[in-house]
C-alpha cells in the first residue's frame, strides 16, 4: 500500500494539515516506541484514527484518487492471499500456512482502513485475474507458483514506498509513521523469498533481497517488478569501484546494498497485468 501520496495530496489542497495534527504528533511518536511484537495489521487502524480526528468523518475529497491507488492495490494483495488461503490443497499445513494467513490479514486489515477513509467515496474491488490472461495458469494449483507470485507482489509493494518516499521529506513525523509500514512490508517480501527458498529446486538459490533485475523466476512477465535494480551507482558513486574487504565490490553486492524505487505509474502498470 502507498500512503506517501496521500499525506503529499492533504498537504498540497491543506496547507495547515502539519500544523493541525501538531498536538497529536505525541501520539505518533508513541508508534516508535511500541513494541516490534505489535501486529503491523494494528497501524492502519491507527493512522485511520489520525485522519479522522485531523477531518472529521470523511477525508478530503481531493484526495480520493491517491487513496482509492492505494486502495486498488490492497484489495489486489487481499483478495491474492484469501484466494490462496481457501484453495484446497495448495499451502501444506504449519508454519507456512500460518505466515501467509497472517500476511493475508495484514492486507484486509489495509483493505478496511482505506475504505473507512474514503467512505462512499471508495472504489469497488476490481475483477482480478491472478493468471494474467493464462500466463500463471497454475497459480492456485502449485504452491511454487503461487509463492513466487506472491514475491512479485511483495517486491512491488516495498518499492512503491519507496517511490514516493521523498514527498513527506518536509514532515518527519508522519515519515516516520509511513517508513514503519514500509519496513514491515518489506519484511514480508522477505519471508516469502525464505519461504521460496526452503522448497529448494528451482528457488534453492532465492535471496532475502533482490539481485539485479531478476524476474523472480517465473518469467518476463513480471520483468517490470525488477527493472532497475541493477542500477550500480548511487549518487554519483559507482558501487563496484569502492574496495571491500576481499577488493572491489561485485555488481552482485552494489545491487543487492541498495534498493531501488518503482514511480507510481509503473506500480499501476504492474497491477493492471492482474485486473480484468
Amino acid at each position: 500500500m502507498n500512503l506517501f501520496n496521500i499525506f503529499d495530496e492533504i498537504t498540497q489542497v491543506d496547507s495547515e494539515f502539519p500544523e493541525r495534527i501538531s498536538p497529536r504528533r505525541a501520539a505518533i511518536r508513541n508508534l516508535a516506541s511500541m513494541s516490534t511484537k505489535v501486529a503491523a495489521a494494528g497501524l492502519p487502524l491507527m493512522l485511520g484514527s489520525l485522519f479522522k480526528k485531523a477531518y472529521g468523518q470523511q477525508a478530503p475529497t481531493d484526495v480520493t484518487g491517491v487513496l482509492n491507488y492505494a486502495l486498488t492495490l490492497e484489495y489486489l494483495e487481499a483478495a491474492y492471499y484469501t484466494k490462496g488461503t481457501a484453495a484446497s490443497g495448495l499451502i501444506p499445513a504449519g508454519p507456512g500456512r500460518g505466515a501467509i494467513a497472517t500476511i493475508r490479514d495484514h492486507e484486509i486489515a489495509h483493505v478496511a482502513f482505506l475504505k473507512q477513509v474514503l467512505g462512499s467515496d471508495a472504489v469497488a474491488q476490481p475483477e482480478f485475474d491472478f493468471t494474467a490472461g493464462g500466463t500463471f495458469g497454475n497459480v492456485f494449483t502449485d504452491y511454487d507458483t503461487f509463492l513466487a507470485l506472491a514475491q512479485a507482489f511483495e517486491d512491488t509493494g516495498v518499492r512503491a514506498y519507496k517511490g514516493q518516499a521523498g514527498l513527506l521529506k518536509g514532515n518527519q513525523v508522519v515519515l516516520t509513521a509511513a517508513l514503519q509500514i514500509h519496513a514491515a512490508e518489506a519484511r514480508h517480501a522477505s519471508h516469502i523469498r525464505q519461504m521460496r527458498r526452503a522448497r529448494g529446486g528451482a528457488a534453492a538459490a532465492q535471496k532475502p533481497w533482490i539481485t539485479g533485475a531478476n524476474d523472480s523466476g517465473i518469467g518476463a512477465a513480471v520483468d517490470p517488478v525488477y527493472a532497475g535494480e541493477d542500477n550500480v551507482s548511487q549518487a554519483g558513486v559507482n558501487i563496484p569501484s569502492l574496495n571491500g574487504i576481499d577488493g572491489k565490490l561485485s555488481n552482485n553486492a552494489a545491487t543487492e546494498s541498495f534498493d531501488e524505487p518503482l514511480t507510481a505509474e509503473a506500480v499501476l502498470a504492474i497491477a493492471g497485468l492482474f485486473i480484468k
